[in-house]
């Protein structure tokens, strides 16, 4: 009977050992491919296609990125495609830099028309006897429209009003007045004319509203526009030639897609430290950096270049970590 009763222990020793190791195994299997997944960090340049919304772009891409964080860095709206820069990991925290970069556009409008949302996505209606400008006209309108300009934005926009999308209003039937927005055209250049079809390539700056642009021109001309095709060909140095359509990402390609932290601050000055300057910014300690002048932020860099922290002023000569990044 005794032998019998260590036989049992043994066997179920044995089966514990065995299901201890695989529990083990498998474990440490999930944990290094969170690991890995979470280690993630950096910025995709993606081709928007049309008919979709930017979130639904950014859910795609989450799925395959899981646990880590992502977002992007400006709205395109269904009928638009393009350049989406998403930041993924500790790239979310720099996607204000990346909103702040110039865009470039082509952007389609046809003229003689109007709708309510300012693009063919609303009721169009046709004008009556509308005139047809002349290229030359175009033209002399497009240079009125370009430098710092305050711009009245879309009754259907994102922009809230009274902590309510003004397009959630605008759909209920509620008037919807948005307050101008100091904006900035750098270039309209017209691309092709032939009435009512008008293109055009747009240089611009954050928080321009290309469907009220192609608006605004067409009030310079006596008659009325709206947008019928929109691509974002550039947001800085994240161009459309180097965009990647999303169905064509997958687990295994999108870290070899990804674009450094670095390539999200391009704009700001920046400033290379030493190894003892890195640990100290990492511990949350400023440096003294007599050098930098202003209150803009500045890009710290490692001795490789790597991006490690945007610094801010604390105090005349000293300055801190406003945002620490991963080591690479």
């Amino acid at each position: 009977m005794a032998q019998r009763s260590r036989r049992l222990r043994l066997h179920a020793s044995g089966r514990f050992c065995w299901f201890h190791c695989w529990f083990s195994c498998f474990t440490s299997t999930v944990l290094v491919a969170n690991c890995t997944m979470a280690a993630l960090h950096g910025l995709l340049n993606i081709d928007k296609p049309p008919g979709v919304t930017s979130r639904s772009v950014v859910n795609q891409i989450q799925q395959l990125v899981r646990p880590a964080k992502i977002g992007h860095a400006g709205t395109l709206d269904p009928l638009a495609t393009g350049v989406l820069v998403l930041g993924i990991g500790a790239a979310t925290r720099l996607l204000q830099y990346v909103q702040r970069m110039p865009k470039q556009y082509r952007a389609t409008f046809l003229l003689g028309r109007s709708s309510p949302t300012e693009d063919v996505e609303g009721d169009v209606t046709l004008q009556t006897d509308a005139p047809r400008p002349s290229a030359e006209a175009i033209r002399s309108a497009a240079r009125e429209l370009t430098g710092t300009l305050l711009q009245r934005p879309p009754a259907y926009s994102a922009l809230k009003v009274r902590g309510r999308r003004a397009y959630d209003l605008a759909r209920r039937g509620e008037r919807v007045e948005l307050e101008p927005r100091r904006v900035n055209v750098h270039r309209i250049e017209v691309v092709r004319y032939e009435y009512p079809e008008l293109e055009l390539r747009i240089d611009c700056g954050h928080g321009t509203y290309v469907r009220s642009l192609g608006r605004d021109l067409a009030e310079r001309l006596g008659t009325q526009a709206v947008m019928s095709a929109l691509v974002r060909t550039a947001v800085g140095c994240f161009q459309l030639e180097e965009a990647i359509a999303p169905d064509r990402l997958d687990r295994a390609s999108i870290e070899a897609h990804l674009r450094p932290l670095r390539s999200a601050v391009e704009a700001l000055p920046t400033v290379r430290l030493s190894d003892a300057e890195v640990a100290a910014i990492r511990n949350g300690r400023t440096i003294r950096r007599a050098e930098l002048s202003g209150e803009e932020p500045v890009a710290a860099v490692d001795a490789a270049g790597t991006l490690v922290a945007i610094l801010k002023r604390r105090g005349a000569e000293h300055w801190g970590p406003a945002c620490n990044l991963p080591c690479a």
